[in-house]
Formats: C-alpha cells, sequence, structure tokens
C-alpha cells in the first residue's frame, strides 16, 4: 500500500515542498531514498520503538520511504512524524484521509513524545502558499505556526494524541498582530549612558539614516556598552521585519516562546572572531 504525505524542509530561511511517499510491501527491509542524512536514516529507529511503546504495530515488511523531491539533500529528525504517519497510514492503524490536504511534521523521542522543530514560522508560509489547508505540528510550536492567518494549527504531544486527534481538537490560530502591536520595551536604555556626548550623536545619526557605523577604542571605553542600548533607540519593527526575524531565530532553533519576535535582535561577537564566522560559519552546510 502507498501513501503520500505533505512535508517541508529549509533552505535558507524559506521552506519548500517534500512530499514523503510511503510503501509497505513484501519483503523484510527498511529503506529511505531521496537524499536523506544520517538523523533522517535514523528515524526509522525512532519510530519503531514509539509506535511499540504506543501499542502500535511496526510492520515487518519491507518500507520504503522516498522524499520528493529526490535530487535536494534533506536534513533533520523534523520527518519522523511524516514518515510514521505514512506507516500507520498504510497499514491502516491511522485515517488519513481527514488530513492529506495538512502538513505534517515532528520530531519523535524513543517514548512517543513529540519535540519541537525548528523553522515552524516558515513551513507554515510555505503550507499557506501552497493552499494547504493547515499544519500538525508538535504543541510547542503552536505560537509561532499561529503567526500566519488562514491555517488550521493542530498541535500534538505525543504519537497517541496524533493517533487520535480530529479537527475538533486542533486549534484554529489567530490572524497576524498589527505593526502597531510589536513593540516590547528594550531591557538597555540609551539615556542610562552618562558623557560620551560625541559618540551618542554619532549612534543617533547612523540609526536616523540607516547608516553603518564603526567604533574604535581601548578596552574598557564603552564601545559594546553603547551598542548594546542602540536597539533601544530604533523605532519598533514593522510586521515584515517581525516576520523575518522570527524565521531566522526559529530555522536557528532559538525559539520564542510569544510566537512573533518583538525586539530588535543584537549580537555581540567576541572581538578576535573570524571572517567566515561573523557570516554564519560553515555549519550544516549543504552537500
Amino acid at each position: 500500500m502507498l501513501s503520500k504525505i505533505n512535508a517541508g524542509a529549509l533552505s535558507g530561511i524559506d521552506a519548500y515542498r517534500v512530499t514523503v511517499e510511503v510503501s509497505v510491501t513484501t519483503g523484510t527491509k527498511y529503506y529511505i531514498v531521496g537524499l536523506p542524512d544520517t538523523s533522517i536514516r535514523e528515524s526509522f529507529q525512532r519510530i519503531d520503538s514509539s509506535l511499540k511503546n504506543n501499542q502500535f504495530r511496526m510492520p515487518r515488511q519491507k518500507i520504503l520511504v522516498n522524499l520528493a523531491p529526490a535530487d535536494i539533500r534533506k536534513e533533520g529528525s523534523a520527518f519522523d512524524l511524516s514518515i510514521a504517519a505514512g506507516i500507520l497510514a498504510c497499514t491502516e492503524q491511522w485515517e488519513f484521509k481527514a488530513f492529506q490536504d495538512y502538513l505534517i511534521m515532528g520530531e519523535l523521542s524513543l517514548s512517543g513524545d513529540i519535540k519541537p522543530i525548528k523553522g515552524v514560522l516558515s513551513l507554515a508560509i510555505m503550507a499557506r502558499g501552497l493552499g494547504l489547508k493547515g499544519l500538525i505540528i508538535p504543541s510547542a510550536n503552536i505560537q509561532e505556526a499561529s503567526i500566519v492567518s488562514d491555517l488550521d494549527i493542530i498541535g500534538v504531544d505525543n504519537i497517541s494524541n496524533f493517533h487520535n486527534l480530529g479537527l475538533k481538537q486542533g486549534q484554529r490560530n489567530h490572524p497576524p498582530v498589527l505593526s502597531s502591536e510589536i513593540h516590547m520595551p528594550y531591557p538597555l536604555d540609551f539615556a542610562e549612558v552618562n558623557g560620551q556626548g560625541d559618540i551618542k550623536r554619532a549612534l543617533e545619526v547612523a540609526c536616523a539614516g540607516g547608516h553603518n557605523i564603526l567604533l574604535i577604542g581601548p578596552p574598557g571605553s564603552g564601545k559594546s556598552m553603547l551598542s548594546k542600548r542602540v536597539p533601544g533607540i530604533l523605532p519598533p519593527m514593522n510586521l515584515f521585519e517581525a516576520i523575518q526575524s522570527t524565521q531566522i531565530h526559529s530555522v536557528k532553533g532559538l525559539g520564542n516562546a510569544t510566537g512573533l519576535l518583538k525586539q530588535r535582535p543584537f549580537r555581540s561577537p567576541h572581538h578576535s572572531i573570524s571572517d567566515i564566522a561573523l557570516a554564519g560559519g560553515v555549519k550544516n552546510k549543504r552537500k
């Protein structure tokens, strides 16, 4: 039997559609094709344990999983729930028809608990663009996904909840907040700085005109102290800026309990950082 589950993967801060095709036929081995990385290839062990620990049946047959498009490398553990859903649908342990227009993503633990994933906001934006009805995702990611309007967001905590879920259990999201609401007081006040009149004036001019500024001076002269207070004199983010900032935080796994990021982000790299590291380094480089 064959089943197809809607999923997604990240490319930068944007997401693209991945169709998880699961086939259960006569045989004995498990296969995942479609350029999966190690964490995806290991998903069968997590799925096997989570299904058994929640009284479901892991078929002892040939299971073939294809991640389409097959010519793009996929990475991460967020496909666990998609693959498990395909296996349950193929073995008629789960009624899939009601959710065939939903994007399903989540990481499984050995006990069957569903852990939060990265890049949920990007996945939600992609799902709305494709005309999907909604998302089935870890409960911890509901706030972030709810930034995107016109989607049904269904949060699940474990594989048993996922098996028993219905549309009535889903949480319908709210429209995105207005730009006037995207504001949270910055904890460091620019007015707290005494003296430093010339550099404060230079920072104000740079912020007002959108210019770059280079601070040079001996240790302890106040460069970092002043820089950390710059976001406090910048205007509140508009909706577009807030969504893009939230996407970046989500993709990097930094998370945000309130969903939409409401403060301008600030980073303070060490003075000895290399050019490559400052630009983002080579971690998770696509192969």
